[in-house]
């Protein structure tokens, strides 16, 4: 029982998504050998849900269930190209005043948050990404299939609780989702076992450098504060965001693994291996994401699902500083924290300035080694200017904004924004 106990302290999303893969699992064998009928999936998966809520957020898990049903009534009385503003409104106004209370009782009255409030909060932020990927599918036009399922309650509320992306992504579209649950009869996906073995193999792998990497930092800790050396000291730094990171990207791969064992997240064979390719539904891979030479390249890979809804949300609604907007609205998302406001602000402005520099040195690599010298260099930036962000937000106080400035990591992203005002 110790490692299970341990798992959970440290890492209660993880452990939940563990718990849910078998009864996903179950959902694509019943569903697979028509057991369930199409009514029956759609109660199969809601209800999972709720279940899931009630266990792991307790009386808090009336948040999301109280979202979902405004949600649905909205959909189902509104027009819809009235149904966003109501929906995105009343969701976020939702959101926020939760935000805001446990602001209030963390710095006001020093109290410790509840655990479940906290594990409900994320999942409601959750929601809201679906919800209002609804609300603009049905304000944008919509489907034929949108349109007509729109007028079902069950199949709304289903995919607002599906117990698949309860606790964590990837986002898919309504039209995805009820796709998926109607043709997993008529086409179902092949075995998925071997590619949960594999992703579940991935995040133990994660976990366990994120884990001695922990060890290392906190060996190390106690000559940060006495070091005179700066290179340390950054590199202590870069690897306390490296080890935040990897705990996103275990949660994100263990997701997947959810969605796979329900059926989601099938793209077809691979003709050259003959063998499936499940990367339908992925909020971001590792290698691909920290090899990103440009801030905006890294921007656009992490969290890939939720990078897309805010771009289609803000950015390509806006037509006064986009940029300056998402990344504005990201801080109301995540819950408006000093820490957070810094470091979007300052992602923000390292997302411009990358597209500055790019414009300036382009013309003056005209060699194989100016190029390759120029991603060296823009690889070591990126990396430093995301430590300074994913510290400052992770950690959301002014003692991440004091780390940084102390070890002068934050000169990184200052250079940033001064290349803003310089070209």
């Amino acid at each position: 029982m110790e490692p299970i106990q341990w798992l959970c302290e440290q890492h209660p999303f993880l452990t939940y998504q563990c718990f849910s893969i078998p009864f996903a699992f179950l959902f694509y064998v019943l569903a697979k050998q028509g057991c369930l009928s199409l009514t029956y999936r759609y109660l199969f998966l809601a209800s999972g849900g709720c279940i899931l809520a009630i266990i792991t957020m307790g009386v808090y898990s009336l948040l999301l269930l109280i979202s979902t049903v405004i949600f649905v009534l909205l959909v189902c009385s509104l027009s819809p190209e009235r149904v966003h503003p109501w929906v995105f409104g009343l969701q976020m106004g939702w959101q926020t005043f939760w935000h805001l209370l446990i602001q209030y009782r963390e710095y006001y009255l020093n109290e410790p948050t509840d655990s479940r409030l906290l594990l409900s909060m994320s999942s409601l932020m959750l929601l809201t990404q679906r919800v209002t990927s609804v609300s603009m599918d049905l304000q944008d036009g919509g489907r034929v299939t949108l349109m007509t399922q729109c007028r079902v309650f069950l199949p709304l509320i289903s995919y607002a609780l599906n117990f698949t992306a309860l606790l964590g992504g990837p986002l898919s579209s309504f039209d995805q989702f009820v796709y998926f649950v109607e043709q997993i009869t008529i086409s179902p996906p092949p075995q998925p076992l071997s590619v949960i073995s594999y992703k579940g193999f991935q995040v133990l792998s994660l976990e366990w450098a994120r884990n001695y990497l922990t060890r290392l930092l906190r060996d190390n800790a106690s000559s940060l504060s006495v070091s005179n050396n700066a290179l340390t000291d950054v590199l202590w730094i870069w690897g306390l965001a490296v080890v935040l990171r990897i705990r996103y990207y275990s949660h994100w791969k263990i997701s997947e693994c959810l969605n796979n064992a329900a059926g989601l997240g099938f793209r077809g064979m691979v003709r050259e291996e003959d063998s499936p390719n499940w990367s339908g539904l992925s909020d971001g891979d590792l290698w691909t994401t920290e090899m990103s030479c440009q801030v905006s390249e890294f921007a656009r890979r992490w969290n890939g699902t939720t990078a897309t809804w805010l771009r289609r949300l803000v950015f390509q609604r806006c037509k006064t500083a986009p940029l300056v907007m998402t990344f504005g609205f990201s801080i109301w998302w995540h819950g408006i924290h000093l820490g957070q406001f810094v470091g979007f602000l300052v992602w923000a402005a390292a997302v411009r300035a990358d597209y500055q520099i790019y414009k300036y040195l382009k013309p003056k690599l005209t060699s194989t080694r100016r190029r390759l010298v120029r991603t060296c260099l823009c690889w070591l930036n990126t990396q430093m200017v995301m430590a300074c962000v994913v510290i400052a937000i992770e950690l959301r106080s002014t003692s991440s904004l004091k780390i940084l400035g102390l070890t002068y990591t934050g000169v990184f992203p200052l250079l940033n924004v001064l290349f803003i005002f310089i070209v």
